[in-house]
């Protein structure tokens, strides 16, 4: 390839849209479980959240899914999303806040470059909540 492209450095994921079959279920989850704030609504069908006052990180909507079972876990489709926290105390205080409730995880997993746990939302859809590590505690790339 010739010249390939490559996208900017700066460039980010500015949000997720995610099919669910409750609004109101799924708005306790994310919303009163995780902690992200409602920005607006959208008839009866899909809600917009975001954390910071952004106007939204998750879009959720019933458009095509409403009242319907989760995807099958062997088909294509989103694996998880991945939840950035700015600290690893902020991790650890939604990690609480999950073992209070009693909320299932997944996994949990030291990445090197970051720590991560993992859930599922009440559609089956995958939650990564993690931190990353400062770049000067990443492990040193091995040599070969």
């Amino acid at each position: 390839m010739d010249n390939p492209y490559r996208i900017p450095g700066q460039t980010r994921i500015g949000h997720v849209h995610l099919k669910v079959s409750d609004i109101n279920r799924s708005l306790e989850f994310y919303c009163g479980l995780l902690g992200f704030e409602l920005t607006m609504m959208y008839g009866n069908d899909a809600a917009f959240i975001s954390a910071g006052g952004y106007h939204h990180h998750i879009g959720l909507n019933t458009w095509y899914s409403k009242g319907m079972p989760a995807a099958p876990v062997h088909s294509a489709g989103l694996f998880h999303t991945a939840i950035l926290y700015p600290s690893r105390k902020d991790l650890a205080v939604i990690y609480n806040r999950l073992m209070q409730k009693n909320y299932p995880l997944t996994g949990a997993a030291d990445h090197g470059v970051s720590e991560a746990l993992y859930l599922n939302d009440p559609d089956e859809n995958g939650v990564e909540l993690y931190w990353d590590r400062p770049v000067e505690q990443w492990p040193k790339k091995s040599r070969r």
